[in-house]
């Protein structure tokens, strides 16, 4: 199973992004080669007009609970606006280096 694609097409398909990036981010972890546990994704779109953070992360994480119940250990959630984004210059933060990677 590809978790990283799977959460890139139920992303684009629940909420038509304008951007969105899914990154597999388990090789910076404590977890075996080839890995797929620990994943990124930047995702901007209009379905977050008017919503609050907590909702949008709420939201996210009903569309990916599957995903998160079968192997998916960590998902770090970056949600914009058009217009938060914008005002980001179109950057997301950086992920913190993990403190327990070998």
């Amino acid at each position: 199973m590809d978790f990283e694609q799977n959460i890139r097409a139920k992303l684009i398909e629940s909420f038509s992004p304008v951007f969105v990036d899914v990154v597999n981010e388990s090789h910076g972890h404590s977890v075996p080669k080839g890995s797929q546990t620990h994943f990124k994704a930047t995702l901007v779109s209009p379905a977050f007009d008017g919503v609050s953070r907590v909702k949008r992360h709420q939201l996210v994480y009903g569309t990916l609970a599957n995903e998160l119940s079968s192997g998916v250990h960590a998902l770090a959630l970056h949600l914009y606006t058009e217009a938060e984004w914008a005002a980001r210059a179109g950057l997301a933060p950086d992920s913190p280096a993990c403190a327990g990677r070998k």
